[in-house]
């Protein structure tokens, strides 16, 4: 069963204002570009073919049961110079899991995650960008470093279009945003993958107009 993103959306700023997470980047000229919920077989090679012709660089956010699937596509990743991030071993709310689960899913969802590029991970954004108390301080346990959005394509939607994308992710973009899209439909709706890899150039042609250079955190 796919979850659906869209009723749980609108919490997530609120979220991040209440606990103080970073939802921009500081002491940067650039934006961040970054892709939930991969690898995919699929939406994950289109992204990385449009990003290196673009010679543009962004954060992947990935999920462990999805690396344990494609490890290789992980590692090719992390091979274009692209940072790799965890989203968790699984895409679950963490709102409706028990602390002890939270830790267990971000230590597995790591692990999986190293063992197929041979580098720790130190970013982390939680499905849904919704930290629960204790999954915020398992992720600070595990050394894992927050990091939120300030501006989305909404891409996951069934009905959305390319031309919807590039707007919402562009409008008023200035430095330090992070960006977020996704490389993958597991857990959105079926295809919406192939809007963002036609969105993709459009998105990064416009914020070269702009003078915003792709960068990633550090």
């Amino acid at each position: 069963m796919r979850t659906v993103l869209t009723t749980l959306a609108p919490v997530v700023p609120v979220a991040a204002r209440r606990a103080g997470l970073p939802r921009t980047l500081s002491g940067t000229g650039g934006v961040a570009l970054t892709f939930d919920d991969g690898p995919h077989p699929e939406g994950t090679p289109a992204m990385l073919e449009i990003l290196a012709a673009a010679g543009a660089r962004a954060t992947f956010f990935l999920v462990g049961e999805q690396v344990g699937r494609r490890p290789e596509l992980a590692a090719r990743i992390a091979e274009q110079g692209h940072l790799i991030a965890l989203h968790g071993y699984r895409h679950r709310l963490q709102l409706r899991l028990r602390a002890s689960a939270v830790a267990d899913d971000l230590a597995r969802g790591a692990a999986v995650i190293e063992d197929a590029t041979g580098s720790r991970v130190r970013w982390h954004r939680p499905p849904y960008g919704i930290y629960s108390g204790p999954g915020l301080a398992a992720a600070r346990e595990a050394q894992l470093d927050p990091l939120l959005w300030s501006r989305w394509g909404k891409d996951w939607r069934k009905f959305t279009t390319p031309g919807r994308i590039v707007a919402r992710v562009t409008r008023e973009a200035t430095a330090g945003d992070v960006i977020l899209l996704h490389d993958a439909d597991f857990y959105s709706a079926r295809g919406s993958y192939l809007q963002t890899a036609k969105a993709l150039p459009a998105i990064i042609k416009e914020l070269k107009r702009l003078g915003l250079d792709t960068v990633l955190p550090v």
